[in-house]
């Protein structure tokens, strides 16, 4: 047994489900609307593992023989958020959606906001696009000082702030003493995110510091079985935040794709019957939320172009998911995260890709990583390790 590798793509969807309605996401389909958009992607070893092979994508062509097994997975949790996505991942499924506040917090809670954090005051403090509302209130917060506060359509509470003004460590302060004292109860929301920014009026930019405080999972994940099972845990990226750290043994922060990437070559090269549980955030962060789907393409193909090195660290006993937590459409009106099938590419070396047909729930991967390793387990989900 060496090692089993799952690589999510944040907001790689592959179609509207059945219930988009309720999220008004009718018509999302993040990849192949984005590859209408752009003409057709150039993709050519997401293309050999048999990616055109789960839905029809203009430029990526079906394969006959797929050098991985392929499928899509729907998801059961309520939420459509990057918690819920990777929770469900993970063998948990959330049957409680997380609080939303698309008008904004209540008085009480900024109140308490202002008085536990030392702030004299809040700017925002309603739903609104990151890169936007920077650009709106940032003058004032220079002027001010005041944090600038507000959500999303996700379960989220976003504390903005220039980084001259109120320093990291300060932030990071600020957005721990929200969640442990405040963001409580009824209003625990899925995640506390500290979004720095740096730059002068009229051009203003958020950096790399960005950094997500999230609620503990309400039961065990498969990180958590791995872990008392002794098989090494490692986490790339936004899974350390997305799981608060737990059942994790080494953790491994990144500030881009290609860091991420970076690490998952010397990884997959070094580690030997470890359980690598990756994040590439880009795709989301720059391209989805911000309706660029040029940019969504070119990071694709970036990914792409270093597939075969992340490939040529396996051997027979390795084995990798591709995958993704939610969709992100950049070709539709909304800024937020799409309610969306997400692809499944099964990976073993020198063995035959086979269909594994629509699966019922994300939670279909912690049970084949469960499998893969022997865990006994009460997750979520259905092995398809041996199909």
């Amino acid at each position: 047994m060496n090692n089993f590798i799952i690589i999510v793509l944040d907001g790689v969807g592959v179609g509207e489900l059945p219930d988009a309605y309720k999220y008004k996401d009718e018509g999302s389909n993040t990849l192949a609307n984005l590859a209408e958009y752009v003409g057709g992607l150039n993709l050519p070893n997401l293309q050999s593992l048999g990616l055109g092979n789960i839905i029809p994508i203009k430029g990526i062509e079906p394969q006959s023989n797929p050098l991985a097994s392929f499928g899509k997975l729907a998801e059961v949790s309520i939420g459509k958020d990057s918690t819920t996505g990777h929770w469900e991942i993970g063998g948990l499924v959330i049957k409680k959606e997380f609080p939303l506040f698309p008008d904004g917090f209540p008085k009480n809670i900024i109140d308490q906001f202002v008085k536990e954090t030392g702030s004299k005051g809040i700017l925002g403090n309603y739903a609104a696009s990151g890169t936007e509302i920077i650009q709106v209130l940032g003058e004032q917060h220079i002027n001010t000082g005041y944090p600038i506060v507000y959500t999303s359509a996700d379960s989220v509470f976003q504390i903005a702030v220039h980084e001259e003004i109120i320093p990291i460590d300060r932030l990071y302060e600020i957005c721990t003493i929200t969640r442990e004292k405040i963001l409580v109860d009824q209003y625990a929301v899925g995640r506390v995110i500290a979004r720095p920014f740096i730059g002068s009026v009229g051009n203003f930019t958020r950096t790399t510091n960005r950094r997500d405080f999230s609620i503990d999972p309400f039961t065990d994940t498969i990180l958590d079985y791995a872990n008392k099972a002794g098989i090494e845990t490692i986490a790339i990226g936004k899974i350390n935040d997305l799981f608060n750290y737990r059942g994790i043994k080494k953790k491994l922060k990144t500030k881009s794709n290609q860091e991420g990437i970076d690490y998952l070559i010397r990884e997959c090269r070094d580690s030997k019957g470890s359980f690598i549980f990756a994040n590439l955030v880009d795709f989301d962060v720059y391209f989805g939320h911000r309706n660029d789907p040029p940019g969504f393409a070119s990071a694709l193909k970036e990914f792409d172009d270093h597939l075969p090195k992340i490939l040529d660290q396996l051997d027979e006993t390795d084995r990798l998911i591709l995958t993704a937590d939610h969709g992100n459409d950049p070709t539709t009106p909304s800024t937020d995260h799409s309610r969306e099938y997400v692809p499944l590419l099964f990976y073993k070396k020198n063995s035959s890709g086979k269909n594994l047909g629509t699966r019922k729930t994300f939670s279909d991967i912690a049970q084949t990583v469960a499998h893969y390793f022997n865990i006994n387990n009460d997750l979520c989900g259905m092995s398809f390790l041996n199909e």
